[in-house]
């Protein structure tokens, strides 16, 4: 039986044991962002492992250019049926299904250090996160962590959600912007940290703040101020910005930002939409706004992902 570690290693080569049939895969390579690579594999055997996470830091100072940061995971347990039209499904193998099966399910997300470095763009680097962002850390390095429930939850959210086109890929950044928050949190110590803000510690409090992030990716193409979303989640302003900052490591603005921005890539070059429309949809009164913000967030000019 391959070993989790070997999974992960085998990801980024794209290879996998031979006794692993893979059920389903999806991957995005959309140029200037992000790429990602979902498999999912029905072991022969039973597997018994536990998840598993690695951060692969590739750094040479010679040739910057190739510099980048890949997270891999290996989760299990969950179960795949490719028969989705099946209503009340007892498991049980009939007529047109096999029922159900038990996955080993392989991640893997690439960073390159161009897309990296908006979030340490004048940040002072304190610490070994920022200067693995901003790829200030000289040492290449890969770290093998556990995976933490907050992990394991975004993961099975990849996985397991109803969106599709547009709605999919806004849902899609806004998840591995989330893991890759919590997954740099293991250059530090894996175990679950306390909250700065004693009113995080009220399962409410997080509530209204996750609820706020999903009110901003629901008004992607219509921008609402902190001032509407606080009343909207029915929180303080100030706490809700600070609540936004410790939970997912970003302000409010940058992260809604960053948001339009990585969802007017998958527009212009997955959709084809011209320049003039994506600016429109996003709510900009203007393409030069919008082609000054986006060559500030991706460092190209929106015409450039046009095929």
């Amino acid at each position: 039986m391959v070993q989790v570690l070997d999974i992960l290693k085998l990801a980024h080569k794209g290879g996998i044991e031979p006794s692993m049939d893979l059920l389903y895969e999806k991957s995005s390579q959309i140029p200037g962002s992000f790429q990602y690579q979902i498999n999912r594999y029905y072991a022969q055997n039973s597997w018994v492992a536990e998840d598993t996470g690695m951060l692969v830091y590739h750094y040479n100072a010679k040739r910057p250019e190739e510099n980048y940061m890949e997270l891999r995971y290996c989760a299990t347990g969950n179960r795949y049926c490719e028969e989705r039209t099946c209503g009340q499904c007892n498991q049980l193998p009939t007529t047109n299904c096999a029922g159900k099966h038990q996955t080993v399910d392989v991640f893997k997300f690439h960073f390159n250090a161009t897309f990296l470095h908006q979030f340490v763009h004048n940040v002072k680097l304190s610490n070994q996160k920022d200067e693995v962002l901003a790829f200030k850390y000289p040492n290449a390095f890969t770290k093998v962590f556990p995976v933490s429930l907050q992990k394991r939850k975004v993961l099975d959210e990849l996985l397991n959600h109803s969106y599709s086109g547009s709605m999919e890929n806004i849902f899609v950044n806004a998840k591995i912007h989330e893991l890759l928050v919590y997954s740099l949190e293991c250059l530090v110590d894996e175990k679950e940290e306390g909250f700065t803000c004693k009113f995080l510690a009220d399962e409410s409090g997080r509530e209204r703040i996750y609820q706020a992030r999903e009110i901003l990716l629901q008004h992607i193409g219509d921008p609402i101020t902190i001032k509407e979303l606080s009343r909207k989640v029915a929180m303080n302003e100030c706490y809700v910005k600070k609540g936004f900052k410790e939970i997912f490591g970003t302000t409010i603005f940058d992260f809604y930002q960053q948001q339009r921005m990585e969802h007017a890539k998958y527009l212009l070059y997955e959709k084809g939409l011209s320049v003039t429309d994506v600016s429109a949809l996003l709510g900009y009164s203007s393409i030069s706004h919008f082609s000054a913000a986006f060559k500030k967030h991706t460092g190209l000019k929106p015409c450039e992902l046009l095929k």
